[in-house]
Order: C-alpha cells, then structure tokens, then sequence
C-alpha cells in the first residue's frame, strides 16, 4: 500500500503465505527472506491440458475451436488407484509428495487430475457428457461458420439444449460483455480526466481545506464528463442501428453539463 507521510509518498509490502493445502492462511514478515526455508524457483511438476487430437460428438468430428469450449471440468477420483512411488502417497481424491500431508511444508507437491468431454459410459466415471453444437458442417467435421459480417460462429454448450435456449444464452452473453465493456470505458474515460485535472489538486496541495474542496470538485467535474462522453459515444454506435434510442442517450449525455451550468451564479455566468 501507499501512504503520504510529511509530504513524501512511502510504500509499505506486507508478505503472506499458505502453508496448508485448503484453508489456513499464515502470515510471515520473512516470507521474502529465506531464514529456515528454502523458496524453490520452480515447481516440479508444472500443470498442463492434455486434449484428445480427434474429439467427436456421435460421428462428427469437433474443431479446435469448439474443442476449446469444453470447460466443465470434473475431478477425477483415485480411490481406485494405487500409489505410483514409495515417495508419493494417495489421500482422498490427491496424490501428495510430502513427509506429512497435513503439515505442508514450502515445496511439498499435492496433484490431482481433471476431465471433460466423456465420450462414453464409463462404470467409475459415469455417463457420457451431452452438448449442444451451433456449426457449419463440412463432410464429417463441424467447423467454425463464418458470417456475412465477418463474425465467426462456433457454439458449444453443455447439455441437451434447444435453438431457442442456446441464442438466449449467446445474447445473455452478449449483454453482460457491452456493459463490461461500456463501463470499462467510462472509468478509463474518468480516470483520464482525473489525471489530467490532477495538476490543479498539485497546485493548493499547501492547504488542507482548499485541497480537500478542490479535490471534491475535479471527481465531480471528471463524473459528469466521462458520463457525457460515455454516453455520446455509446449513442454514435447506435446511430444508424437505433436512431431513436441514440437521439435519446445522446441528449442524456447533455443533462451533466446543464445541471452543472444551472448551479453556477448568474453573475459569474456573464
């Protein structure tokens, strides 16, 4: 964190870390010095996706792109498997490389093992998985469909889904990502303004109280043009799309700055 201590700006790194495998955390001020352990520069075993080269549903045969799709990872259970070295020991649904599992030490390894896409039923697995596919068909393989826009097409969800249901997913999808990306915009557009403003902050940074007023008003001052801009700019994307919903939000982008030179005296304002 950073803190301003007699006019300099000083930065204070607190260390923590987990020395056990789920939940208990432990905090230690030598975390980043190596006093009575040993920081390994890598793991042993790293992680990896192992992917099947030939992925099918029934008789088709999945792109790589939709393979990508297949996300819904369950944990694999090693109840049935033996322990694959004297120095690694199987406990639950892990194998751990530890001299005692319950008290981890730095370095210690626990590993486990995911799967998604059973392709079919298995006696400890179970059932194959069921997806619904939205693709171009080309002979044996579904592929990616590329439309008259230039957006490519390529949908895979879990489960037995309708039409209906799989494009109601896509357009929920769809929204949540413009209003992630619409209100990503408004705060770079405010933080813009707020470091461009910055400069009047620096200059009665001397004065406590005329600081504090001055500060209050660049924020306010960085609210309402980022809203207006924000606003115009998202009511120029809809211009030739939804004139009327653009003529609206474009003149609710207005509405900051009215308010603003409503509440400015009229003296001031000749």
């Amino acid at each position: 964190r950073e803190y301003e201590e007699n006019g300099e700006i000083k930065k204070e790194t607190k260390y923590s870390y987990n020395t056990e495998w789920k939940s208990e955390v432990v905090n230690s001020r030598n975390f980043d010095r190596e006093i009575g352990h040993k920081n390994p520069s890598a793991m042993a075993v790293e992680s990896f996706t192992a992917v099947s080269p030939n992925v099918q549903v029934g008789s088709f045969v999945l792109s790589k792109g939709l393979v990508d799709k297949i996300d819904d990872f369950k944990q694999l259970s090693l109840s049935n498997l033996e322990d694959p070295h004297a120095d690694v020991t199987r406990g639950g649904d892990y194998f751990y490389h530890s001299e005692n599992p319950r008290r981890p030490e730095v370095g210690d390894l626990r590993v486990s093992f995911f799967y998604a896409g059973l392709s079919g039923d298995d006696p400890h697995l179970g059932s194959a998985d069921k997806v619904t596919v939205v693709a171009r068909q080309r002979g044996n393989q579904l592929v990616a469909y590329h439309t008259k826009s230039g957006e490519v097409l390529q949908i895979l969800y879990p489960g037995d889904l309708s039409v209906e249901e799989v494009f109601q997913k896509e357009h929920e999808s769809n929204t949540m990502k413009t209003w992630a990306l619409r209100a990503a915009g408004w705060l770079a557009m405010f933080v813009g303004i707020s470091l461009m403003t910055r400069i009047f902050y620096t200059l009665v940074d001397w004065f406590p109280v005329v600081r504090d007023l001055v500060n209050i008003g660049l924020k306010a001052f960085a609210f309402c043009v980022a809203s207006s801009l924000s606003l115009l700019t998202i009511s120029l994307g809809w211009l030739f799309y939804r004139p009327l919903w653009a003529l609206l939000i474009g003149l609710l982008s207005v509405v900051p700055i009215v308010v603003a030179k409503s509440r400015v005296p009229p003296k001031k304002q000749q």
